[in-house]
């Protein structure tokens, strides 16, 4: 049986932190049912379309429900569904629920139990917290961002939300099941305040750990898995692609630097560490990344060649570990593979083919 059959979530939130924490709920056996505004939420409007759908609105509410309500005039046929619920998931603005007559406050008096989860960039309270933003205002008002912006002249954008996902989808999830935990020990619901931003300095650990012990905090890629060291970092192959050295340890260092034959008095890094990058990077640019693959293969030391999406879609080991294996389908049943989602495989269903809700679709559900 899966571990949220019987769990009915209702889904407030739109774009992709709280849907894709409700995703990762419904993957699990939850039933989700996505609470839309008249004409539906934005990503459903977002490129490129796959088969009557969004393709990116497609793979993060697989397998939900959607009914749709004006909710500044219908509030009240929203309460059957308030009743049941099990979960609430909001992503609006602080103080947005509560002129709806939506807020915690008002939703315990009808549902006691109701485990509810508000996320938001910056919080509930505070001095930011009524400050909009995006993933990219996170990680920059934190302090990550700055461990590592690329070339002072040419920064450069990370190339994944970690705010959105790292800060909003796993923190929710996670603090959503304790709460259903203890609700099950008390028999009594709670708040869940979730800010993306928080857990931005969570990522920052290391940097923290220096900084909070020496008095003086990494600049800009100087943390050692920011760029700081020759052991952790890219390097250009000769036909233009890159290696990915993360041989930190001494034991793959040797490995490494045999693989390479770095001159014997750069083996050291520490005395020198931008001479021996310089030197490092000189070897790998002299050879392609077909050269260079078989042999990081054969020495074992967490040096590996980057690959594309596609090629990562291809490789053998991600295929055989089933990660593709599940599929949206489409409104004329075609399919395309499923998001990836870290759930244990037990937890989740066989592999299937499920649709995204069309709009409204369940609006029958407002009047039970």
């Amino acid at each position: 049986m899966q571990p949220l059959k019987d769990i009915l979530v209702l889904d407030f939130t739109t774009l992709l932190p709280g849907p894709l924490a409700t995703l990762m709920l419904a993957e699990a056996g939850a039933e989700v049912i996505k609470i839309e505004r008249p004409g539906g939420e934005d990503m459903r409007a977002y490129p490129p379309r796959f088969d009557g759908f969004s393709a990116v609105f497609a793979l993060v509410n697989r397998g939900k429900k959607s009914v749709t309500l004006d909710l500044t005039r219908e509030r009240d046929r929203l309460l059957p569904l308030l009743r049941r619920a099990d979960v609430l998931v909001e992503q609006f603005r602080p103080g947005v629920m509560q002129r709806l007559g939506l807020g915690y406050d008002d939703v315990r008096q009808i549902n006691p139990r109701l485990i509810y989860c508000s996320i938001t960039g910056y919080g509930q309270e505070g001095p930011r917290a009524g400050e909009a933003g995006h993933d990219l205002n996170y990680i920059g008002n934190t302090g990550l961002l700055a461990l590592q912006p690329g070339p002072a002249g040419q920064p450069v954008v990370p190339p994944a939300l970690m705010a959105d996902i790292g800060g909003g989808s796993f923190p929710a999830v996670m603090n959503i099941l304790m709460g259903l935990r203890q609700r099950d020990a008390t028999g009594e619901g709670c708040h869940l305040d979730i800010a993306m931003a928080d857990a931005m300095f969570t990522f920052a650990w290391y940097a923290l750990a220096i900084g909070q012990a020496t008095g003086r905090f990494p600049g800009a890629g100087e943390l050692m898995v920011a760029g700081g060291s020759p052991r952790y970092g890219l390097y250009p192959t000769e036909d233009g692609q890159l290696v990915a050295c993360a041989a930190l340890e001494q034991k793959f260092w040797l490995a490494f630097v045999t693989a390479i034959a770095l001159g014997p008095d750069l083996v050291n890094d520490l005395a020198d560490p931008a001479a021996t990058k310089a030197a490092v990077a000189t070897i790998i640019a002299s050879e392609t990344a077909d050269y260079w693959r078989p042999l990081f293969a054969a020495a074992d030391c967490c040096t590996t060649v980057v690959a594309t999406l596609e090629e990562a879609l291809a490789d053998p080991h991600f295929v055989a570990r089933g990660l593709f294996a599940h599929a949206v389908t489409g409104e004329s049943g075609r399919t395309m593979p499923a998001l990836p989602l870290p759930l244990a495989a037990s937890f989740r269903t066989p592999p299937a083919a499920k649709p995204a809700p069309r709009l409204g679709a369940d609006n029958e559900m407002l009047e039970s």
